[in-house]
């Protein structure tokens, strides 16, 4: 399939001037160049989907600025099986949502983080699927996408962006006049430009060959590249784990179908002691304007995690109310198991920990709740696998304990714990079933031979 072309190149007169040709010359390499790179990452949903500009935020700037439209940028990572059907009806299925795009919006589609500024676009990288909306000059009028524990689905609907890209068009359509309810959602520049110029990036110049499936530069890798520069600094610390607070931990529950009106309310939460209410429906978090869900985690994430403070404007009924919510210290502290960059955070374990099926589980005659996982595959490309391995683990070896107590974890929670209460050096202590017997394990947490 070809990607759609700005429209510029679709005004030029004929015969072309000298240097327009030369433009429309680059411009289709570019295009050919797009093209070639769907085919490589195997992108299904971008197929039949020609009014999405691909992969070329700069081409869709310019084309917004010429029609005035707010740009639509969707992230995805192709390969993720996570939000595979919510980008299929955005990218091209759901017809509500495919004119509204090409009647009100310049639709982006990018498809890796290889060349984006960095400082312009800061969002949740950890999530499968996200969108921001911006103004041809920069301003951002709202980040969409948002993900838990619970599924990449759990938040995202099509209700809900159809929603927030609304506001998005009515903030269009105010500004400038409105930029003072948009100051902040910009975020601090960065002191690199993209990716590849970041210090805790690993692998550089592989990543900085052609992009294929194998060799791209995931969004999460940009977490795990700020991971990566904490931790030679040894400044990493669980604070700066706790990314994109959802609205659960101010003991707010947002409906996911249009992501501001509150379906409930926890007691003796900040949102309750405060004085929120079930069906109030958010506008502005300390003083930005907000459009979805994500929009409110933007404003959560820059907050720090001691007794903090913020403001929320709602609505309830026919008036408008505003209430200062107040956050003990650790108030950010969530469950991050389902994090994508949680991986590259040390000690790495360098295995494969599986859960077991029942029908597997039940001849090993274990207390009643305990959650085994098997040792499917230890990976002595790595050294901490390998350290694993020289001290007696085996593929094959099903975990049944930790720390003296039954296992009662997923494998998500299970690596979660020992990111979260281990530190190179230090030894796990495990209990392991081999051939039907009990063995006390300590597995070696290292980082090298």
């Amino acid at each position: 399939q070809q990607t759609i072309t700005p429209t510029p190149m679709k005004t030029v007169p004929s015969p072309l001037p000298p240097l327009v040709a030369v433009a429309a010359l680059a411009l289709g390499q570019a295009g050919l160049a797009q093209n070639q790179l769907l085919e490589v990452l195997k992108d299904e949903n971008a197929r039949g989907a020609e009014f999405w500009i691909y992969n070329d935020l700069a081409a869709a700037r310019a084309e917004a600025k010429r029609a005035n439209k707010p740009l639509f940028v969707t992230f995805r990572c192709v390969p993720c099986a996570d939000c595979k059907g919510f980008d299929a009806e955005v990218a091209k299925n759901n017809q509500r949502i495919k004119n509204f795009t090409q009647e009100k919006f310049v639709a982006v589609r990018q498809v890796e983080m290889k060349g984006v500024d960095l400082s312009q676009f800061q969002f949740d990288y950890d999530l499968n699927w996200a969108a921001m909306f911006i103004n041809a000059d920069g301003t951002v009028y709202a980040r969409y996408g948002t993900q838990s524990a619970m599924g990449a689905d759990a938040y995202n609907s099509v209700e809900s962006l159809e929603k927030t890209m609304r506001r998005v068009l009515a903030l269009h359509n105010g500004y400038p006049a409105n930029q003072a309810a948009l100051a902040g959602k910009l975020g601090k520049p960065k002191p690199y430009k993209s990716a590849l110029q970041m210090p805790g990036m690993k692998h550089r110049s592989k990543l900085a060959g052609s992009t294929a499936r194998n060799n791209c530069v995931h969004c999460h890798n940009i977490h795990d590249a700020e991971h990566e520069q904490l931790q030679d600094a040894g400044r990493l610390n669980h604070d700066a784990l706790w990314r994109y607070p959802l609205p659960d931990n101010l003991g707010l529950q947002l409906d996911p179908s249009d992501g501001l009106v509150v379906t409930a309310v926890q007691a003796d939460s900040p949102a309750d002691k405060a004085g929120l209410h079930p069906s109030d429906v958010l506008t502005r978090a300390d003083g930005q304007v907000l459009t979805s869900i994500a929009d409110l985690q933007w404003v959560l994430h820059n907050l720090p995690n001691t007794s903090a403070n913020v403001t929320l404007k709602a609505t309830r009924g026919d008036h408008a109310i505003e209430k200062k919510l107040a956050m003990n210290a650790d108030w950010k502290k969530t469950d991050i198991s389902w994090r994508g960059s949680i991986w590259s955070i040390k000690p790495v374990l360098a295995t494969w920990c599986a859960p077991m099926k029942d029908k597997q589980i039940k001849p090993l005659r274990l207390a009643k709740g305990v959650k085994p996982l098997e040792v499917r595959w230890i990976n002595t490309g790595r050294p901490e696998g390998r350290n694993a391995k020289r001290a007696g683990l085996r593929q094959g070896d099903i975990i049944i304990g930790m720390e003296g107590i039954p296992l009662r974890m997923t494998s998500q929670h299970f690596n979660m714990h020992v990111k979260l209460n281990y530190r190179v050096g230090d030894k796990l202590p495990l209990i392991l079933l081999r051939k039907g017997k009990r063995i006390h394990f300590d597995w070696p947490l290292t980082d090298g031979d």
